[in-house]
This record gives structure tokens, sequence and C-alpha cells, in this order.
């Protein structure tokens, strides 16, 4: 008769099975929790670092098929569960429960780049993290339009409260104005303005902040980054040279000021035909994907160009809500899985001190 496997036995079996991401084992990752042995049978749970991981099917399966490889186990029972590591960069400068701050800038404006932002932001909220979405295109204030919601901050006991639209909290200067009312401010009343969303709004735990930047390379992208430590920037361009230009200097910018670029999506990449089927590439093809490795950065996807989303925005449903599974958003659900895997890896390699980590029981998910 075979003997009953060790936790010794299972956490060497495991400690083969790599994070592909992270490219380290999920062992000395600190990634298995609640290992239980009885009579063959074999439970325990990976704590994913995000719960956007795109390779979750696989790391389970391979955890798997190592334990089930020890002598004596029958079987084998995994759970999923997520504990996103935070940037201590951004603790140590402002520790308001934001442990990711994701900035969505473009060098021109007309590349969708909001678009982006809002369908990313419900992207990773699917996925069962908790997000918040703030709007610091204080001129141009888009945000509640396109998640469709009209409820202005209530304040309460001195803080302010945030709108919410499909399970995402939300900070914009378009809550706060009459439509239609134009916005003239200098740079010193922008910088005050985003200080204020960040620091007097009741935003509670998040895993990611995305942040949704006026386009160009101006006082909002400078103040986010001497305020808030950004985790990193995603830059939007479409395929035509026009916008692939300016996101060299997007690019740059970022660089200079020490925010990690995480990659670039090419929206507006193709369009299909929605009778034949056939594909056009409208504003020419592949441009993102140049810049990007021009630029030494990654390439997180293309986004078609799609009716849908075009009407997704107008009438406040967008598209990984009116049309999960449309080509548009199933590309975003990607480009959102890419750019959680890269803010794991970026935060795994500059771990938070010990008094930072998240509890690991405290988001659970199937």
């Amino acid at each position: 008769m075979t003997p009953e496997p060790t936790k010794a036995q299972v956490m060497e079996a495991l400690s083969h099975v790599i994070e592909p991401e992270l490219h380290r084992d999920l062992v000395s990752l600190n990634m298995i929790h609640g290992l239980q042995i009885n009579q063959g049978t074999v439970g325990f749970t990976v704590m994913l670092t995000t719960p956007a991981c795109p390779l979750r099917d696989r790391i389970e399966e391979e955890a798997r098929a190592a334990v089930m490889a020890v002598p004596g186990v029958q079987s084998v029972n995994v759970r999923l569960d997520a504990s996103v590591p935070g940037d201590r960069r951004l603790l140590s400068k402002m520790d308001i429960g934001i442990k990711n701050a994701v900035a969505v800038a473009s060098g021109k404006g007309g590349v969708g780049k909001s678009t982006i932002a809002t369908n990313l932001a419900l992207s990773l909220a699917q996925t069962g993290a908790s997000v918040g979405l703030l709007d610091a295109d204080i001129y141009g204030p888009n945000i509640p339009l396109m998640m469709g919601v009209q409820e202005r901050p209530r304040a309460a006991n001195g803080r302010i409260l945030p709108p919410q639209g499909y399970g995402v909290k939300l900070m914009s200067m378009g809550f706060l104005v009459e439509e239609g009312t134009p916005i003239i401010w200098r740079g010193p009343m922008i910088h005050s303005a985003l200080r204020q969303f960040l620091s007097d709004v009741e935003w509670g735990a998040l895993d990611y902040m995305v942040v949704d930047l006026p386009p160009g390379t101006g006082d909002a992208s400078l103040s986010l980054a001497q305020s808030l430590s950004l985790t990193g920037a995603v830059i939007v361009t479409t395929p035509q040279d026009v916008a692939l230009s300016d996101v060299v200097k997007g690019i740059a910018m970022f660089k200079h000021l020490e925010v990690p670029v995480l990659g670039v999506v090419e929206n507006m990449s193709y369009f299909i035909c929605g009778h034949c089927g056939e594909r056009t590439d409208i504003f020419s093809h592949g441009g993102g994907q140049v810049v990007a490795e021009r630029m030494g950065v990654p390439f997180l996807g293309e986004v078609p160009i799609d009716p849908v989303v075009r009407a997704g925005g107008d009438s406040g449903q967008p598209v990984v809500i009116a049309e999960p599974e449309s080509p548009a958003a199933v590309a975003i659900r990607a480009v959102a899985a890419r750019v959680a895997a890269a803010i794991s890896v970026q935060n795994v390699n500059n771990p938070l001190p010990v008094e930072f980590q998240a509890d690991p029981d405290l988001r659970i998910f199937n």
C-alpha cells in the first residue's frame, strides 16, 4: 500500500511549476496557500498576483499535473485566488488605499484614448479586481458620458464619495460642472484639482486605478507623476504616421518622469465588414508594433475599429459591457490581461515591505 503523501513532497513537486509571467516557481513566490492532505486527496490554493492573470488555466493545469505525479496522490483540488501586489513607490508617496495607478495616455487627440481607458478599467473589474477610474482630462472630461453616470459625488465626513458605474468607482470634473461650461484654468489649478481628486475622494481599497490623461504632454501628466508615482503608463495610438510620431514623444516624456511604460495599444487598427467579413486597414496597420519595438517597450495589442464601440461610448454602455463577445471587446480584455501581468511582474520584482502586504484571504473568486 502506498503511504500517504507528505506536505514536503507536494511542495517539492510544486517547486518545479513555473509561473510563466514571473519566471519563478510557485513555492518561492509564496503562491501556495492552505495545503491540506486527506487520504490521498490534496487540496491547496494558488494565490495569483492578479485576478486578470491571462495564464491562470495553464498554471492550474501544471500545478495539478505536478502534484498528481507524487506517489500516493489520488486526486487534486486546485483553487485559484488572487492578491494583487502593490506598487511600493506609490504607497511611499501617497498611501490612500490605491495599490496601482495606471495612466492611459496618447500623444495626440482623436485616437480613442478615453475609450481604451474606460474599457480597460471595466475589463479589470470584470475579473474581480477592485478598480477606480479617474478622469484627469480636466478640459474635456468624457468619462461620465461614456460610463452613463450622471450622479454627482456626495460628501460624507469631510470626504467625497465617488459615483460608481458597472462596479467601478469614478471621479471626473464632468460631475462637478454644468454641461457645456468651459474650464479655463492654468497649470497650478489643474494640479490642485487632481491632488484633491486623489486625496479627498474616498476611493477605498483599490487594486487598480486607471487614470485617463488628456492628450499630449502637458500639466496633468506632470502633476499625476509628481503626486501619485504612477505604476505605469499605457500609450494609445492609431496606425497612421501622424499619430505614431507623437507616440515617441509620449514615451520619452514618461521615461523622463521615471514612469514605466507598460506598452502601446494600436486602436482603430483595422475594420472587419459586418456583411462580407472582409478586413480593411483604414488607417494603415502595424505602426503601433513598429514604434513599440523601436522605443523598446511592449506592444499590448490591436483593437479594431467597430461601430459598436462608438455606439457604446455615446450611450453610456462601453463595448465590454454592451457587446462582450465583439472583436473589439475581446481585444481590449486581452490588453487588460497583459497590462495586469506587466504590473505583477514589475511589483513582484520590487516587493512591498511586509507591513504593506495584502491579506491573502481578502479577495476570493471562483
